[in-house]
């Protein structure tokens, strides 16, 4: 995965907003890109003077995300678990994390979207048991688009802040990013919890 992550950074770094589309939109098809380093990095760029605009990189991240989505719901829809089966492994997709996938999705409902965009892993393939289940495009899509907004925008914004620091604290960024994630996932899941206390 980290010399995927490299290749990607350097299309990022050559291609601008465009290379930072199709990095986003092979994250969301189940190859392991490394979302967690390559956000912060196109928001460096930013701070560097590389890339213009964050609102750019988060629009351009946003729209590689909803456009590999759709990818990955075609998969489900079209192909279902026969397709997964049969040609997951070449991305590094198996049962395991389909299985897992699903599993979410069923206890959640729509909202497994969403949440989804914040746990690595399942961010990149959730959309396939979507496509598997028949979600609604338009519930598919608000939930795409609002995770995938705060997740890129969060990331995108503390490669910004770090700006020319940036490759001094790769590392650290990586650990980081995945507390942050972490910290997401239980405040959405206490708040859940309270509100089914609330109705109950």
């Amino acid at each position: 995965m980290e010399q995927l992550s490299a290749i990607l950074l350097a299309l990022v770094d050559h291609a601008g907003y465009l290379g930072l589309l199709v990095a986003m939109a092979i994250g969301n098809i189940g190859v392991p890109v490394g979302s967690e380093i390559i956000l912060p990095a196109a928001g460096a760029l930013v701070a560097t003077g590389h890339l213009h605009s964050l609102p750019g990189v988060i629009a351009a991240a946003v729209c590689g995300e909803l456009l590999g989505g759709t990818v990955g719901y075609a998969i489900g829809r079209y192909g279902g678990r026969a397709f997964v089966h049969r040609y997951g492994h070449y991305v590094f997709f198996h049962e395991a994390e389909m299985a897992r996938a699903e599993a979410f999705f069923e206890r959640r409902g729509s909202f497994a979207i969403f949440l989804c965009r914040f746990i690595p892993v399942l961010r990149g393939i959730v959309a396939i048991p979507a496509g598997i289940a028949r979600m609604p495009l338009p519930s598919f899509y608000l939930w795409t688009a609002l995770g995938s907004l705060g997740f890129c925008a969060g990331l995108a914004y503390i490669g910004e802040l770090l700006g020319k620091n940036f490759g001094v604290i790769v590392p650290a960024l990586h650990r980081f990013s995945l507390v942050v994630v972490v910290l997401l996932v239980l405040a959405i899941a206490l708040y859940l919890v309270l509100r089914k206390r609330r109705k109950s």
